[in-house]
């Protein structure tokens, strides 16, 4: 089964994204793409912000939502060691007649390791002489280097998509909402020795586990028939539905990657004081059928562009 992804191509030469999972495993690269719903030249439109790792280069890549949705105007930045230059600047672009200039400093930036930077930088957005969209902790720098002011209207992080690599386990921090504090989300396949499957898989079975800061919240046995599926979890006052589709994983040769998405809602009723700190449940109807639902389906979750509410779409390539 196979899913375009649609990954700008950070590290390349030319100016054509690709727009296949060849962009991601040619280059074992780890990719965190974050989309931001804000006005931009008299409209609301889509911010893409995506930062690109492999083995040589970092990158940074801003795209700008052109007309009838397609993301036209795009900003790149490669942050290669010998090229002290590229990790400071400004490149403007115009949007339906209107001038948008990014500006970014990343030369001090603080990566620890990890695809996107977590202090010491900023990347801002500029339009109509407003700051419509900021990243980074440099807050008052990019302010004085734009000489612009902040935009009356707040950026809304509508979605996130990490690529992330391994062999048995994966693992993201994520806040499920703006003024919330980081989550930590593991993900881990393994096999299972059973005394009654020798005849059907040689005595193993595929079983996965989720676990959201240290607690296991979902346990999926028999994983080669649930392949595909989705779950409530309630944490306090959030309740986050988790879908996953692992098929690829098991039935599929070659580098593949599962997809699982983390979709918080906010109760309206603050929960009970006796309610464990996290608890899971089958959701009633079932909106994945392993039949007929594919990753298309999964990503159409948050493809209505209406919705406010915020979602996290995890692709996790299993290497051998």
């Amino acid at each position: 089964m196979q899913d375009p992804i649609g990954i700008p191509a950070c590290f390349s030469s030319g100016e054509r994204p690709a727009d296949d999972s060849a962009a991601v495993t040619r280059s074992g690269q780890s990719v965190f793409m974050s989309v931001y719903r804000t006005k931009v030249a008299d409209q609301c439109r889509l911010i893409t912000i995506t930062w690109c790792k492999n083995l040589l280069v970092h990158g940074l890549s801003v795209s700008v939502e052109g007309p009838e949705g397609e993301s036209q105007y795009t900003c790149k930045v490669e942050l290669k060691p010998w090229y002290f230059w590229r990790k400071q600047g400004s490149k403007r672009f115009v949007v339906e007649g209107k001038a948008v200039d990014v500006f970014w400093d990343l030369k001090a930036a603080k990566f620890n390791g990890e695809t996107e930077p977590s202090s010491e930088y900023y990347v801002a957005v500029v339009c109509d002489e407003e700051v419509v969209l900021l990243l980074g902790d440099l807050k008052k720098d990019a302010y004085r280097k734009t000489g612009c002011r902040p935009t009356l209207i707040d950026p809304i992080l509508v979605s996130r998509k990490e690529h992330v690599f391994g062999k048995k386990k994966f693992s993201t921090r994520v806040k499920f909402h703006e003024k919330g504090r980081f989550h930590e989300i593991s993900i881990e396949c393994k096999n299972r020795t059973t005394t009654i499957g020798i005849a059907l898989g040689g005595g193993v079975e595929p079983e996965m586990e989720i676990r959201i800061d240290g607690h296991m919240v979902l346990h999926v046995k028999h994983l080669q028939w649930k392949f595909r599926g989705n779950e409530s979890i309630h944490m306090n006052k959030l309740r986050v539905e988790v879908y996953w589709d692992v098929h690829d994983w098991l039935f599929s040769p070659g580098l593949r990657h599962a997809l699982f998405i983390f979709k918080p809602t906010i109760l309206s009723s603050p929960s009970k004081s006796s309610s464990p700190l996290f608890s899971s449940s089958s959701t009633p109807k079932t909106l994945l059928s392993s039949q007929t639902q594919s990753y298309s389906s999964l990503e159409g979750l948050n493809a209505g562009g209406g919705s406010s509410e915020f979602s996290l779409f995890l692709y996790a390539w299993k290497v051998e």
